[in-house]
């Protein structure tokens, strides 16, 4: 069950970096209507839902960078923690002579 969690949490980091990098997006632009006025909304609606897009893709490139690391560094991490307790059993079966 702990090797699910943790799977889980290194598949749903890329979709949790570009949720927040969208959210981050939004709250630091403004509205389209105060940028530029209200003959130029429509344009600049369609500029923000590129940049959103953007900010969201570079976010889900961050997530997908961050979350291959880490599996990574924990694999190796369980790899020498296995071979550390192979290397710890006596290498003659139990019972025979040496």
């Amino acid at each position: 069950m702990k090797t699910i969690l943790r799977h889980l949490v290194l598949c749903s980091l890329p979709l949790v970096f570009a949720a927040g990098s969208g959210h981050y997006f939004t709250t630091i632009q403004g509205s389209c209507g105060a940028m530029v006025g209200a003959l130029f909304s429509g344009k600049c609606a369609g500029r923000q839902r590129q940049y959103l897009a953007r900010f969201q893709l570079g976010g889900g490139a961050a997530g997908t960078v961050i979350a291959a690391t880490l599996g990574a560094w924990l694999e190796h991490r369980r790899r020498r923690a296995v071979q550390r307790t192979t290397a710890e059993q006596p290498t003659t079966p139990v019972g025979e002579p040496s």
